[in-house]
């Protein structure tokens, strides 16, 4: 339990964080009567709402005495409509969103699930707006390697003999988090759609690390079967691994929202490491986040604790954007967030947490479907 308490030493950040619904039944848990309405039609009338100012975040303090308060500005779009509709309408609503937040006092703005992904991974947003934007990915890759290499240590998996696939390799997490992997791992599979992608990567990481056996493939399945550890970073907006692909004993860390692992592989596979990927827990013992996220108090996802970490700093920068993130952004931030007391929340599955007995239990069972 964070021991952080807020006093009046430092000064008072402010940032701002942009979610949006990532399945159609989330319009249902803030609207109970559209459950009873046809999903094109409800999608259709909130593609007319504007932005609105989901939550307030307060209470959250550095050990360094800075305190900080936040704003959630919700855009009501699933995935779906941020990566079909064309960029420049998506853009818009990104536009007023930021707008919104600057409003409010917000120093920086973070850009949470598909906000990120869509056009060029706020690029082009950071150029019309005054105040920097970050997508959060650094801390993502940070904390998504660092909690797999943990769970895989807990699993008692000989990291030097491990082989490891990432799925959705090529995306900006992905090839981040391949890069630190190959520090610590025997082998990588890389899992992408584009052949091309694949190629320039294992050509890159096999440059940097002659000594790992870098391989790739498009077919997922294939992938998974042979691997002790899976990270999966795909930005598909559905389910692609199931759970008879994987392999007794594997560590799958699932950091994609939408999930890429159902909760069938939890259910089914009681031989096999399901984690959260990124869940963070936020200094200060009053810390409110405003919102309920799925999670216990006072843990975020890894995207909006980036955000938080910089405006906590003072780091007012567009710190992570586009298609490629640099490696020594990723250590940065880390140590960033070390300072300001931002840690893994432990391990969690499909939003509840996991002790070391029940990873335990999931050991012994791997090695009985081995044996």
């Amino acid at each position: 339990m964070c021991t952080v308490l807020c006093t009046e030493v430092g000064p008072i950040r402010r940032f701002a964080f942009i979610i949006h619904p990532l399945r159609f039944d989330d319009f249902a848990r803030k609207y109970p009567m559209t459950r009873h309405l046809p999903e094109k039609l409800v999608q259709w009338a909130f593609k007319q709402v504007g932005p609105v100012n989901a939550g307030h975040v307060t209470g959250v303090c550095s050990p360094t005495g800075e305190e900080l308060e936040g704003w959630l500005i919700g855009l009501p779009l699933t995935p779906q409509i941020l990566l079909q509709s064309p960029y420049d309408w998506v853009l818009g609503k990104l536009l007023q969103a930021v707008k919104m937040a600057e409003e409010l006092g917000a120093e920086i703005v973070g850009l949470g699930a598909f906000t990120k992904i869509a056009g060029d991974r706020g690029v082009t947003l950071s150029q019309k707006v005054s105040i920097p934007v970050t997508t959060g990915n650094s801390y993502t890759t940070a904390t998504a390697v660092e909690g797999t290499l943990l769970a895989a240590a807990r699993m008692q998996l000989d990291l030097r003999q491990v082989q490891a696939a990432v799925i959705g390799a090529t995306g900006a997490i992905g090839r981040a988090a391949t890069k630190l992997l190959a520090e610590q791992v025997r082998h990588i599979t890389l899992v992408a759609r584009t052949p091309d992608d694949l190629r320039t990567l294992q050509a890159e990481l096999q440059r940097e690390n002659p000594e790992v056996l870098v391989d790739w493939t498009t077919d997922i399945a294939s992938a998974v079967r042979s691997a002790d550890v899976v990270l999966a970073v795909s930005s598909a907006t559905g389910v692609i691994v199931d759970p008879e692909d994987l392999k007794p004993g594997a560590v799958v860390t699932d950091v994609a929202r939408p999930r890429n692992l159902s909760r069938a592989v939890m259910d089914q596979r009681r031989d096999v490491l399901v984690l959260d990927g990124g869940v963070i827990q936020v200094p200060g013992d009053r810390a409110d986040m405003g919102f309920d996220f799925g999670f216990p108090p006072q843990m975020v996802e890894a995207c909006m604790a980036e955000t938080m970490i910089l405006a906590l700093e003072g780091q007012l920068e567009c710190f992570t954007l586009g298609a490629r993130i640099e490696v020594a952004r990723v250590r940065e931030i880390r140590a960033l967030a070390e300072k300001h007391g931002f840690s893994l929340a432990g391990f969690r599955r499909f939003e509840r947490a996991i002790d070391d007995g029940e990873v335990e239990r999931v050991r012994l069972a791997a090695r009985s479907a081995s044996a």
